[in-house]
């Protein structure tokens, strides 16, 4: 990530390109350490491990989504069992574990740099699974009906290339558009928006492979050949494809929460879709040349998504380091303790020392929110609900001097 990057000072604004764009007249100054420069604020001793708090917003998310889900259960349970049978909805669910731990794990080592709140992850995680299957089973026949005829296409390649791409697509993304429109405080940008994408799509990706590896338990001659082929296909070849579609809906969505208002999360709902529709339906139209489509498109287009989440997390990782840095020069830190918590290298060595005498804990809870704390400055800077913005900071700024102190200890 490049920058516009003179030293901080009176009338000379830090300003990030792309990550953020912040207008000089809206840049402010860290505000000064007003126990002086790098004395912690609080006496020596065990701090409390403090969890990050909910806004109202995303609370009321995480009940209405609960409710959701479980509402949505009686529709898709249903369902399942009557296209796979007792035993092969159990096959199903046990083999699609392993497809799903493939993408959770990644999402969380993209999500290890400022981790979101489980809760909201729990949320994207039941909406894919659940609410978007559902929202699909009740769009699908309508769609159909009125989108059908007018594509000239046969009900099947209709069905493959058209109306599952579309209708799929916009279930999983209202997900994404829920957590911007009332969780937007925990989505800081782009990283945000694939590691809750991700989560959607792998919830969705799971109840899809208890149907089809179900299936070919259920429907087969020879059950253990065919789930050993549908499994290799969905398993071991594509388990990442579903997050790929719906993670650049994620991309532009986690831009676009960077604005103040709710005009460009809708803008970018809808811009996210129209990518995420066209790769679900390159994929789902190979046809006999399957396997050359997938070395020479399908691979790239999955080399091309790593390249742009290593950038993305390139540059979190710069702009943390740009705002403490900040911080540092009001007093809060030393350049050493930037260093040491903007850095991967600084972080893994500072968990090792924390670890030897027994601060470990504290150590993880003072890098986490050093994180929050340089996430909160860049929102003030881009006005995003300064006030709000400008309170977090305050009890941000006075949890890590008491977490500093812990660990200095």
């Amino acid at each position: 990530m490049t920058t516009n990057e003179p030293q901080p000072g009176p009338g000379r604004p830090v300003n990030p390109t792309w990550l953020g764009q912040i207008r000089p007249e809206d840049y402010r100054q860290a505000p000064a350490n007003p126990a002086g420069r790098f004395q912690p604020a609080f006496p020596p001793g065990p701090a409390p491990v403090r969890a990050r708090r909910s806004t109202a917003g995303a609370l009321g998310l995480v009940l209405a989504g609960g409710l959701l889900a479980f509402t949505s259960i009686f529709l898709v349970l249903p369902f399942l069992l009557a296209r796979t049978g007792v035993s092969g909805f159990i096959v199903g669910f046990v083999a699609s574990l392993i497809p799903l731990g493939t993408v959770l794990l990644t999402v969380r080592f993209i999500d290890r740099w400022e981790p979101e709140p489980r809760q909201l992850l729990l949320f994207a995680f039941a909406w894919g699974s659940v609410v978007s299957i559902a929202v699909t089973m009740l769009i699908q026949p309508y769609f159909s009906l009125v989108a059908g005829p007018a594509s000239g296409l046969d009900y099947t390649t209709f069905a493959v290339t058209v109306q599952a791409p579309v209708v799929e697509e916009f279930a999983k993304s209202l997900g994404l558009l829920l957590l911007l429109l009332f969780a937007r405080k925990e989505i800081d940008g782009p990283v945000d928006g694939v590691v809750f994408a991700f989560t959607i799509a792998a919830g969705f990706a799971f109840t899809e492979n208890i149907l089809y590896f179900g299936r070919a338990i259920a429907e087969s001659s020879d059950p253990g050949t065919d789930l050993a082929m549908v499994f290799f296909l969905r398993g071991v070849m594509s388990p990442f494809a579903h997050a790929i579609f719906t993670g650049t809906t994620g991309i532009i969505m986690g831009f676009a929460a960077r604005r103040g208002s709710n005009g460009p999360a809708a803008l970018a709902f809808v811009a996210g879709l129209v990518p995420a529709m066209l790769l679900h339906s390159a994929w789902n139209s190979m046809g006999r040349d399957f396997l050359a489509q997938y070395v020479f498109v399908q691979v790239p287009i999955f080399l091309v998504a790593v390249l742009v989440i290593m950038l993305l997390r390139v540059a979190e990782r710069r702009l943390t380091r740009q705002r403490l840095a900040e911080y540092a020069a009001a007093g809060w830190f030393s350049a050493a303790e930037v260093d040491m918590l903007a850095t991967g290298r600084g972080r893994r060595a500072a968990l090792r020392w924390a670890k030897s005498v027994g601060r470990g804990a504290q150590m993880k809870a003072l890098l986490a929110a050093a994180t929050r704390l340089a996430f909160t400055r860049q929102r003030i800077l881009t006005g995003r609900d300064v006030p709000a913005g400008l309170r977090d900071e305050q009890h941000q700024l006075a949890e890590i001097a008491a977490l500093r102190a812990a660990v200095i200890g």
